[in-house]
């Protein structure tokens, strides 16, 4: 989809942006459209992983349709050798995600920034630079959300918890009710489902505390026996990983209603970003965890963000606030219309410094980037013009 294509947005306007991106420094890249799609299965939330357009290639490969950019632009990257760092790059063109109604195909620019070591600089240059590619397309008001998963794993890890429910609440952050649901059960909250999951995940309870290794193989087992060779793109290995960690949150979901209870006060957690850092370190206190280092990290950044021009009493922090995608890491974001008429927000980005690890780089490397949405920017200067 082009520029032209877009009512309401002027084409000179992307070209304005991708100017103002390059002259921070993003190399402008146009990674493939076909992509492995098991990359995507394993890297993005269950969101997006349900929406993806399938196909295969001629020699059986799985692929799909590209629906998110960052992933290929990271692949980009180290495909490319990943040996000069920092690296940055910016990209427009279309995203493919399937819609309960309208086209699938979303038209998106963006870019991200790999390699650097300045961590809060880093967010806070890529913060204000959408912040300036908003008002290039003459979005002038708008309101700014953030959030940090750094956070939230780190009053997970005080906690104590058993690291099979670490992981499984880590996965869930940013979906807040399937999170809340799942914190219920640490507690010891008990349900029809959860007497009849009990049931069906018995056998496997057992065979984890004994061997893990052969009740994986039990598994695999059973689903070959039935003809089951995948399910949403995943192999039979992959759904008895699934399985087995169920069968581990069910044996160690009990007991545990203290910790449950600070993490739905840190859940609660809400302020605008003068705020957030006494509010973080009165939950801090109250509960007795050492969050010093996360804390200051957090604060590190505030003040960036303020040299930036972006006064941190702008920003709403909430601690629930994550976003839908598996590889986010840390810092997240995300910019609404200020006159909220737009569904969705405008701007969506943050931290992945996992991600080109996962990808294949032979070092970790900080990446850090946002996406614009230029349909829902197109619609919010429609509303205001």
């Amino acid at each position: 989809m082009t520029a032209a294509q877009i009512p309401g947005l002027d084409p000179s306007r992307i070209e304005a942006v991708l100017e103002l991106f390059r002259d921070a420094g993003h190399a402008f890249v146009s990674p493939p459209i076909l992509q492995p799609a098991d990359v995507f299965l394993d890297l993005t939330g269950e969101d997006i992983r349900r929406r993806l357009y399938l196909t295969h290639g001629s020699d059986g490969t799985d692929l799909c349709l590209r629906p998110d950019f960052t992933i290929p632009v990271c692949r980009h990257h180290v495909s490319s050798g990943g040996s000069s760092l920092p690296a940055a790059y910016c990209y427009n063109g279309p995203v493919f995600r399937q819609r309960p109604d309208g086209l699938g195909e979303i038209p998106q620019l963006g870019a991200e920034s790999l390699g650097r070591t300045d961590i809060a600089e880093a967010d806070a240059d890529l913060l204000a630079l959408s912040v300036r590619a908003l008002e290039t397309f003459g979005v002038e008001q708008a309101n700014i959300r953030i959030g940090d998963e750094t956070l939230f794993a780190a009053v997970l890890t005080e906690l104590g918890l058993p690291s099979v429910w670490q992981r499984r609440l880590r996965d869930l952050f940013g979906e807040t009710d399937k999170l809340m649901a799942a914190i219920d059960r640490m507690a010891g909250a008990n349900s029809a489902d959860d007497d009849s999951r009990a049931v069906r995940l018995g056998f496997l309870s057992a065979l984890e505390g004994a061997d893990p290794e052969a009740a994986h193989a039990v598994v695999e087992d059973l689903l070959s026996i039935a003809g089951i060779s995948a399910v949403g793109g995943r192999t039979p290995s992959e759904i008895a990983d699934r399985f087995l960690e169920q069968a581990a949150l069910t044996s160690a979901g009990k007991g545990h209603e203290k910790a449950a209870a600070s993490l739905r006060a840190y859940l609660a957690l809400k302020a605008d970003g003068a705020n957030s850092v006494a509010c973080l370190r009165t939950f801090s206190s109250t509960h007795g965890l050492d969050l010093a280092a996360p804390i200051t990290a957090f604060e590190q950044r505030l003040a960036a963000l303020d040299a930036k021009g972006i006064a941190p009493a702008t920003l709403s922090f909430a601690a629930e606030f994550g976003r839908r995608l598996d590889y986010y890491s840390g810092f997240v974001f995300e910019i609404h219309s200020a006159a909220g008429e737009t569904a969705g927000p405008l701007v969506g980005g943050g931290r992945y410094d996992r991600l080109l690890t996962l990808l294949g780089a032979g070092a970790n490397v900080p990446g850090t980037g946002f996406s614009m949405w230029l349909d829902r920017i197109a619609a919010n200067i429609g509303t205001v013009s």
